[in-house]
């Protein structure tokens, strides 16, 4: 929110209060003063707007005060600041409702008597205090009304900006375990197949591990970001995908397939990286001629819908006991960065080819993630 609306909003929360305030008075003290009622209007509006101006000058001075001195010990917080910005608190507030109250009045008066041109001698109202002090009773309760007012205001604002916080938080630390949690479950997998080839194909084992090697320094960077551009997403895949081939040959293809439109997008980091492990592992791995991986980008409206497919075995073959891990993480991300607005699917085809395919589905004004 702009500084300029912000300014504008309290603006007219004040100029609303001002005119209830006025309204209120005019219509208690008419019948009471013997004056006319645009008289009483004017009086009214007088003595409101500078009790308001001094009750506004003391809470923004207090808060001022408060926000740039903390109490000694005391750390500057979030939630205490918005606290504080609109409530000092009712040691400072306190003592200083009823000293607004009065020189308001008594300012207010003067302002009143200088626009009518009524020619009194100063203070000449105090003279009536004692009848006025009945009146003035109910609108000192009105103007403590309007005060704590801003107090309960002040108070759920900081309670709101604590709970925002605090899922702010828990989200990014889920979000930090689950990429810790993801990215050992690859590199697990990886190495297991590595210890295969040594024993049986030391040249591919070489080459596979140089492309690990590889692999595992591109990723780094991209894991340590909240989000980076889909044709990275891609560009980590294809990496992936190489170094997959090496140890299993042709009975791996890959097909990448990103729109030029669409590759600045952001996106998690690693997002479908367990979508194709997944597709390999309980597709083409226990297909004996393999199959083909193809990942693709497209937009529907206002969702981006990333797709892996695989031409494998197909969801029959997927044991039911299997942990599912991949899938399961990328589910868990999905709903810590988008909540609801995202989506994980996993289907058959129905194509005749074949296979399984998992469909993420972003919203794309806000694929960024909220963290």
């Amino acid at each position: 929110m702009s500084q300029q609306r912000i300014a504008l909003g309290w603006l007219w929360r004040e100029a609303r209060i001002l005119l209830v305030v006025t309204g209120v008075s005019t219509i208690f003290f008419n019948p009471l003063s013997g004056q006319t009622f645009v008289s009483n209007a004017i009086y009214a509006f007088c003595v409101t707007l500078c009790i308001q101006s001094l009750i506004e000058a003391g809470r923004y001075g207090f808060s001022s005060t408060l926000i740039q001195r903390p109490p000694p010990g005391q750390a500057v917080n979030n939630a205490i600041t918005t606290t504080q910005r609109r409530w000092p608190g009712w040691a400072w507030m306190g003592p200083w409702l009823p000293i607004s109250f009065i020189l308001g009045y008594l300012g207010g008066q003067l302002l009143g008597d200088l626009l009518t041109g009524a020619h009194r001698a100063p203070f000449a109202f105090i003279e009536h205090m004692g009848t006025l002090l009945p009146v003035l009773a109910p609108a000192f309760a009105l103007t403590l009304g309007c005060t704590y007012f801003f107090y309960v205001r002040g108070r759920l604002a900081a309670t709101e900006a604590r709970a925002q916080t605090a899922l702010r938080t828990a989200a990014e630390n889920q979000l930090k375990l689950l990429v810790s949690q993801l990215e050992p479950h690859m590199l697990f997998n990886t190495l297991a197949n590595l210890r295969v080839l040594i024993a049986h194909d030391p040249p591919r084992a070489q080459a596979m591990l140089d492309h690990l090697n590889g692999f595992l320094r591109a990723t780094l960077d991209a894991s340590r970001a909240d989000s980076h551009a889909l044709a990275a997403e891609f560009a980590r895949l294809g990496d992936y995908l190489e170094l997959m081939q090496v140890r299993m040959g042709a009975r791996l293809q890959g097909r990448l397939d990103l729109p030029d439109e669409l590759s600045t997008l952001p996106v998690p980091p690693l997002l479908l990286q367990p979508l194709v492990e997944n597709a390999i592992k309980h597709g083409l791995e226990p297909s004996v001629t393999g199959g083909q991986i193809e990942v693709a980008a497209r937009r529907e409206g206002p969702a981006l819908i990333l797709s892996v497919r695989d031409t494998g075995a197909g969801l029959d073959a997927i044991p039911a006991d299997g942990t599912r891990f991949g899938l399961q993480q990328v589910r868990e991300r999905l709903a810590a960065l988008y909540g609801a607005a995202a989506s994980l699917e996993l289907t058959s085809p129905g194509d005749g080819r074949g296979g399984a395919l998992a469909t993420v589905r972003l919203p794309i004004a806000t694929t960024a993630p909220l963290a």
